[in-house]
Parts: C-alpha cells; structure tokens; sequence
C-alpha cells in the first residue's frame, strides 16, 4: 500500500486546524450540518484557487474524478456542487475572515524582520483600496454607480513582508477616507496613504495616537509657512517647511504644525509635495518611505492576476466575501510556506508547482525546491515581485 501523503495534504499540515475549529464554534458555522463541513469547504474553495478553477461545476469535477485520493487529502465528503453553492450562501463570512486573520499573525511573525527598501525599526504600513467590478443585474447588493456594482478591498499593508494587517471588504460606494475610522494606531508606526485619504480630522486622530502618517497634498492645499530647515538639493528634495494650515475648518480640524516636503523625482522629473506630522527622519527618507507605498499596489495587482478574486463561484454578498477571505488565507499560506521551507522561488513559482502537482505522492519540499528557477523568473518580465 503507498502509504505517502499528496502534495495538498501536506500543504494543509500548514495551516492550524485547532484555530479553524475555534472560528466555526465562534460562528456555529456547523449547526445542523451532517456530512459536507466548514473544514471541507474550505479545502474546497482553497483547492480552486490554487488550480484556477472557473466554476462550482469545476470544482466538482475536478475532485470528484479523484474521488478515492479525496480522503487522503482531509476532505471528509466529496464535494457536490449544490451543496457547496449553499454552503458559500450561507455559512458566516467571517469564519473564513477571523481564520485567515489567524494565518496572517502567524506570517508577520515570520517576516518581522524583514527589510523592505527603508532602514527603519518602526513598523510601516501602506494603505490603498482596489475596486473589483461586478455585474449590477447578478450582484444588486453591491452598488457602486448608477448602472455598475462593485465591491472594494481596503487594505494595510505591512511592508516588512508584504502582508495584510487589516483588511476591510466594502461595497463600491464606500469612501477610501472612511477606513481612517475602523484603524486602530500603532504607536510610533507609519501610515503611508496617497492623497485620497486626506482628511485632516482624522490625520489629527493618527497624531493624537502618536502615530505618523505619509500622505501628498492635494493641489487646492491651503497652508502658511512658518519656517523652512536646510535640505539637500541633491537628494532632490527642494524644500523642507514647518507649516500650520490656512483655511478656518482645517486649521480647526488640525490645529498642530505639519511638515511640507516638495521632492522632485530624480528619474521622472516628477514633482511631488509631501505631508507628514514626523519631524525627526531626514526629508529625502519620508520620500523613499512614500515610494515604498507601491508595494500595496503590486499586492492588489499581485491578488488580481494569480488568484480567483475577479470571477465568482456566488452572487451573494455572504458568497463573494467567502471567496475573497480564503483568496487571501491561500496568499498568506503561500508566505508562510516560503518562509518556513526557506524556498527561494517566487510566489507565483510555488502557485505554479502547487496547481500541478496538488494531486501527487511527492515531499511538498522536494516538489517546491527540486528545479532551478532562475530562467524562468527572468523571462517573467511582467511578472510581480513580493516577499523578497
């Protein structure tokens, strides 16, 4: 008898099974369930994400015609597509949110300390948000316009391995700016934002918590110059000012001073003005710190191309929040894997393998280490690169 585990199986000995169970108590995700488990619909959907699969007639097919290996893969009943059609309908989101939470604590241990472009001991996130489109006539509970839906994933960002600390899924409609007043500060860490999230009263609230924020001006900023520190012209910062601000309702939102940082690009030309309440690190760092906020746009671009977060096995709000929270448990486990089996190959490599070789008897380490990369990363020219 071959007694060897698949490569699934031994991707699930990853993920803490003890924490799952405690989010479906916590949900009673398992009321009157009889054979088809919170456990199994996960594996379920986890397995479509890492195969790419388009549809729940995918799914099914897929594990049905490896029925006898099913078990061996901790699923404890094969998948129909009704039954998990309703299970995704019906079953609490957030039992697939507190346990891909669970994942990313486990992960941001692991890259603590991590360098990501800026030498810094602070802690330093990145906040953005990314629309994904929907269908208003499929997905009515998601407005975003007048004749389109949408649903929003508002993220931060933890630089240091490129991790999701919080993240918050919304209907189209809802303002970036309002993700400010569900953040709880760190203290004494950054908050890296582009100009959308400029909402003085709650920048004030980040201050007051003793946390700094990065942020652009907007190009009506309205501002009085109390005076300027020395720069150097070289590092293509242009000025670097003390300010307060001018008009009646901000000043009395932020009644504090503010520090002004005009930077030009030295590769684009392009001319950017910075606002930060930090008035210790030096004016060329705040602008390496704002470039490093990029990286939160590759994590959503990163999401979009490689796993299944654009195409829907449900129309349901409860369905579309399931698929989206185990998208991200399967990128957190994919980190988490790199960094235990200390693998060198990049993400998409190690989805890759896995969406291949899910099915076989091999060492999950002997599949993900056993052939050399290097060509193959080079080639990938648009491919993006995260957890370096």
């Amino acid at each position: 008898m071959d007694t060897r585990r698949t490569v699934f199986a031994q991707l699930m000995d990853f993920l803490p099974a003890a924490e799952f169970r405690k989010c479906v108590t916590r949900y009673r995700g398992e009321h009157k369930v009889k054979r088809f488990s919170c456990w199994d619909q996960f594996l379920c959907l986890a397995f479509a994400q890492l195969t790419y699969r388009e549809s729940l007639r995918d799914i099914e097919t897929c594990l049905r015609v490896m029925r006898e290996r099913l078990y061996h893969m901790g699923f404890r009943a094969t998948p129909a597509r009704n039954t998990l059609a309703n299970a995704n309908k019906v079953r609490d989101w957030r039992i697939f949110a507190d346990f891909a939470h669970v994942l990313i604590a486990q992960a941001r241990t692991l890259y603590a300390h991590e360098a990501f472009g800026v030498e810094l001991e602070q802690t330093v996130y990145a906040l953005d948000a990314s629309t994904i489109d929907l269908c208003l006539a499929l997905f009515p509970w998601a407005k975003f316009r007048k004749h389109k839906g949408a649903v929003k994933l508002h993220t931060l960002l933890d630089l240091r391995g490129n991790l999701p600390s919080f993240l918050v899924i919304t209907t189209g409609k809802v303002h970036d700016v309002n993700i400010l007043d569900q953040l709880v500060p760190e203290v004494g860490a950054f908050y890296i934002m582009d100009r959308g999230y400029v909402d003085f009263a709650r920048l004030y609230a980040l201050h007051q918590a003793r946390a700094f924020y990065v942020t652009r001006a907007k190009s009506n900023f309205d501002y009085r110059r109390l005076y300027s520190l020395s720069v150097d012209k070289s590092t293509g910062v242009q000025c670097d000012q003390v300010i307060v601000l001018n008009s009646f309702y901000p000043r009395k939102s932020y009644p504090d001073k503010l520090r002004r940082i005009r930077y030009v690009d030295p590769v684009t030309g392009k001319r950017l003005v910075f606002l930060t309440n930090n008035f210790s690190l030096p004016a060329h760092m705040i602008a390496q710190l704002y470039r490093c906020r990029w990286q939160v746009e590759l994590f959503f671009k990163w999401l979009k191309q490689h796993l299944r977060i654009k195409k829907f096995y449900g129309n349901s709000e409860n369905a579309v929040k399931t698929q989206l929270w185990v998208a991200i448990a399967v990128y957190v486990l994919v980190a988490l894997v790199k960094k235990q089996l200390a693998l060198e190959a990049s993400p998409y490599t190690i989805l890759q393998i896995l969406s291949v070789t899910l099915f076989e008897k091999t060492p999950i380490l002997q599949a993900l280490s056993g052939a050399d990369y290097q060509t193959s990363e080079q080639d990938l020219s648009n491919q993006l690169t995260l957890f370096n």
